[in-house]
């Protein structure tokens, strides 16, 4: 099975490292920059994105990430994590800084406050519906024609992607460490292999 690293510094850690435990995966919990090493792929989980930047820095992580982005390292990140990804933030803070890993534009808290948050079936190319946990979800606004779309939500303003890949880096608005369906888990370790 594939060594997938969980960076762990804020945020769905324990979840995401239940989940791929449950599917078999060797997992590594990521809290400093040699942990990176040997890793086949990464989650970064979601949580708050602007938290989970500034520890990336102080920690050392920050550089060591970037240089495994440039190479081959698959990352997977959900809601914070996208956020993290993406090329351009949308209503971020003046001091928000991301990877610039994904071709996109995702505006924070695009599908609502933490009051709005919602369950809603997602249903997923290749793998089939699963439960969508949006909480203070990121909303992908724009995307480049790369950009795979893996499944798409109508939150009443048209369809919107809610997972999705480009190339080896993976972004999701929803949480699937959050339920107990793993299908999700699945689809990224299995393109590890």
């Amino acid at each position: 099975m594939p060594l997938v690293g969980v960076l762990a510094l804020q945020g769905d850690v324990r979840e995401h490292v239940a989940t791929l435990r449950s599917i078999g995966a060797d997992v590594r919990e990521v809290k400093r920059a040699e942990q990176l090493d040997g890793l086949d792929g990464l989650i970064v989980p979601g949580g708050e994105s602007t938290t989970i930047a500034r520890l990336l820095t102080t920690s050392g992580i920050r550089a060591a990430l970037e240089k495994s982005l440039a190479g081959d390292l698959a990352v997977f990140g959900t809601c914070a994590g996208l956020i993290l990804l993406a090329s351009e933030i949308l209503d971020g803070r003046a001091d928000q800084w991301s990877f610039a890993a994904l071709p996109l534009s995702v505006r924070r808290n695009g599908y609502g406050r933490q009051i709005a948050s919602f369950e809603t079936p997602v249903t997923v190319a290749g793998v089939g519906t699963v439960p969508g946990v949006f909480i203070r979800a990121p909303k992908i606004e724009t995307w480049s024609s790369d950009v795979e779309v893996l499944a798409t939500h109508d939150h009443g303003d048209g369809n919107h992607p809610v997972l999705v890949r480009y190339a080896n880096v993976w972004g999701c608005s929803f949480h699937p460490e959050l339920t107990s369906d793993d299908r999700v888990h699945r689809l990224f370790v299995d393109a590890l292999r």
